[in-house]
């Protein structure tokens, strides 16, 4: 694995970094179990739960060290209040999980820093593949080292779409896709909306639009696709993503034409 230099940051940067690494090298010897445990009687589903608590448990550990009485919102635990009111972590230890399950390195760490009703830091973190995005407000987006800018394509029929709709809610996903079809140059659905937003901000897609989503999905990436230059607003037109569970994220000239097609 990468040795991350840390020069440049700020010290929370540098603190979420350091305990995202720490619990992505733990999922990184989960994920080289998978296939073993693929051939096994160990049940599969019981195993990348396991691997979820045991990163979740690093990161709890590793942030309270650095800013003990700080808030949790996470994923597997759920709620952990702090002493400290303002600061809140918005944490989810293995997003992507059925990717996981399945040997496909399409997954990460995500984790996000609220302080009162603002996000102020983000960091999504691919263990498998070493890559490394981070965020703060108003510094920029960066992956590994490299300063991260919004795709520059101007014309929806060049553009990239993720879609994160559920598989559960097939007819609400076949609506939007009726949508895009023939409007743009392709549709993906990779299974991990954190990395489907880092990707926005590194101009990998030029947008994602996804719904039935958790706080924990989506808080770091919100703020790397504003920090990349990007646009982001919930399925009313709305700032109310966390909330709401939805998301529309796209580069600056193709936020408006996306959000016309998606959610008028």
């Amino acid at each position: 694995m990468r040795t991350t230099q840390l020069t440049g940051r700020s010290a929370l940067v540098n603190v979420m970094i350091a305990a995202t690494e720490k619990a992505g090298r733990a999922l990184t010897r989960d994920f080289g179990e998978v296939e073993h445990l693929q051939v096994s009687r160990k049940g599969l589903g019981d195993f990348v739960s396991t691997a979820d608590h045991r990163a979740e448990k690093i990161l709890i550990q590793e942030l309270n060290k650095a800013r003990p009485g700080y808030s949790f919102l996470l994923e597997e635990t759920g709620v952990i209040e702090g002493v400290d009111p303002d600061y809140c972590w918005i944490v989810d230890p293995l997003d992507g999980t059925l990717n996981f399950l399945h040997g496909i390195p399409q997954c990460c760490v995500s984790l996000g820093l609220k302080k009162g009703n603002e996000i102020i830091a983000g960091v999504i973190f691919n263990p498998i593949l070493d890559e490394l995005y981070w965020t703060e407000k108003g510094k920029g987006a960066f992956l590994n080292q490299r300063r991260l800018r919004v795709s520059g394509r101007r014309q929806l029929d060049e553009a990239l779409i993720s879609i994160g709709t559920p598989y559960r809610y097939q007819e609400e996903t076949d609506n939007y896709v009726r949508k895009l079809a023939g409007k743009v140059a392709g549709m993906r659905r990779f299974g991990s909306a954190a990395l489907d937003l880092a990707y926005v901000a590194s101009g990998r897609f030029e947008g994602a639009f996804m719904t039935h989503l958790k706080a924990w999905d989506i808080a770091a990436g919100i703020l790397m696709v504003r920090e990349a230059g990007g646009y982001v607003c919930d399925i009313k037109g709305k700032q109310n993503m966390l909330d709401s569970g939805t998301i529309l994220a796209a580069n600056d000239q193709l936020f408006d034409p996306l959000s016309d097609l998606l959610i008028g």
